[in-house]
């Protein structure tokens, strides 16, 4: 058993991925020369791995900044305006904060309409937004029975643009906390607000005062915080996201010479992940009409390892769940499989909760009811997003566990494919 685990492990280098983390450490926000030289380095490195010219697909694309800067800036100040507004009829006519309280709906409701497809411009994207060029850099591995009518597929995928902002990714996800709990903790005191006016329950006015007035302090300093949040292209990003495309690069290495049985497999290198998911978006788009629901299934890496932490913290982790109430199960058959590929392996994985998900290139997988999962490590945020996130902060052994983990895992899915894929049922969230 040790003798096999042995061999294994040495079909991932740690030296070879450790390299790929370092050739692509440097600043390539989509859109810019560091992007296309990232895009052009990825089509020569699936050349070195073995893959001919006709296999490599680039995947040219335009998409508008609007909905990744502009429109957070534009809810930010909606947000506040609303804040302040409420307090203010809050003392002056109770009546006028229904009123308001719908208009914010109605708003609300809108922006999540146009949300729905921002890889799309729009009105406001076309007329209110750059217009930016990127590319996709992918390869697909047909399966081996190269039976089309029922084969599956597996997306291996990461990013390969980066950015910098003004905030480090851990800062930002605590401001974004406080102003989600805090815009819940404000509706509760208006809630009981509106039971001390319009109902024979009374409730002392000095509490109601106070919590209104603090969860708004609140909301209004991160909504402020966030109005400043700029992006920059300064980061080299080396866990967010080198880590991610090394090890697509390194399991693409292995299945060339490997293919599946029932399985197509792609490795997909997507750009403009920093602004907007737009590369993954347009890719599921454009081959959507290959992808049969309940056959197929995604594996994305995003900030994978983080060398400055303790063991505790530097691991292979994966987004298992999301939501407060009720908590929703991201991809719970693939996390399944990961799970017994981790134990087979005798490598630690852990499957990890947030509150409000993550906008990853999962996105818009899930949102097609596919099966997607993202493997990366929390800790990683303390370093990503600025000029920190140099090579020094990857650990090569924690990304060689990554493939080791979703190697045993594609195959264990490839043996199971008649049992899992008949039914085409397979769901990307459970609650």
């Amino acid at each position: 058993m040790e003798n096999n685990r042995g061999i294994q492990k040495q079909l991932f280098n740690k030296e070879r991925i450790y390299n790929h983390v370092k050739n692509f450490s440097f600043p390539r926000l989509a859109g810019t020369e560091g992007e296309k030289k990232a895009v052009e380095l990825a089509v020569k490195i699936f050349k070195d791995i073995g893959f001919k010219e006709d296999q490599i697909e680039r995947e040219p694309f335009e998409f508008s900044d609007f909905y990744s800067t502009t429109l957070i800036k534009l809810i930010m100040i909606l947000n506040l305006t609303f804040s302040l507004v409420l307090i203010l009829f809050a003392y002056i006519y109770p009546f006028i904060i229904i009123i308001i309280i719908g208009i914010m709906v109605v708003i609300v409701l809108l922006i999540i309409r146009g949300l729905k497809h921002p890889e799309y411009p729009g009105f406001w994207g076309k007329y209110y937004g750059d217009t930016i060029s990127a590319t996709n850099v992918f390869v697909k591995l047909p399966a081996k029975l190269l039976k089309s009518e029922i084969l599956g597929n597996i997306v291996i995928s990461a990013h390969l643009d980066s950015k910098s902002q003004s905030l480090k990714t851990c800062w930002r996800i605590v401001i974004y906390r406080i102003w989600l709990f805090s815009g819940i903790i404000l509706s509760g005191f208006f809630i009981i607000f509106f039971i001390n006016v319009f109902t024979i329950v009374e409730v002392d006015i000095r509490i109601i005062g106070i919590g209104i007035w603090t969860t708004t302090i609140l909301i209004s300093a991160s909504n402020i915080m966030l109005l400043f949040l700029n992006t920059h292209n300064k980061s080299p990003g080396a866990l967010d996201n080198a880590s991610g495309m090394a090890i697509v690069f390194e399991l693409s290495s292995h299945f060339k010479d490997n293919p599946l049985n029932n399985f197509n497999m792609w490795f997909c290198q997507f750009s403009a992940e920093e602004l907007g998911t737009m590369g993954s978006r347009v890719f599921v788009n454009n081959h959507e009409n290959q992808f049969i629901k309940g056959k197929i299934f995604q594996i994305n890496l995003d900030m994978v390892s983080s060398a400055k932490h303790s063991i505790n913290k530097n691991r292979v982790e994966y987004l298992k769940s999301f939501g407060i109430l009720p908590r929703k199960k991201l991809a719970p058959v693939l996390s399944e499989y990961l799970d017994e590929a981790a134990k087979k392996e005798n490598i630690q994985i852990h499957g990890f909760h947030l509150t409000t998900g993550a906008h990853l290139d999962s996105v818009p997988f899930h949102l097609r009811g596919y099966s997607a999962v993202d493997i990366t490590t929390r800790a990683a945020a303390l370093w990503t997003h600025n000029e920190n996130d140099t090579p020094d902060k990857v650990d090569p052994k924690v990304l060689r566990d990554a493939c080791l983990i979703i190697k045993r895992a594609v195959l264990l899915l490839d043996n199971n494919f008649d049992e899992l894929c008949k039914s085409h049922e397979i769901i990307s969230e459970e609650k």
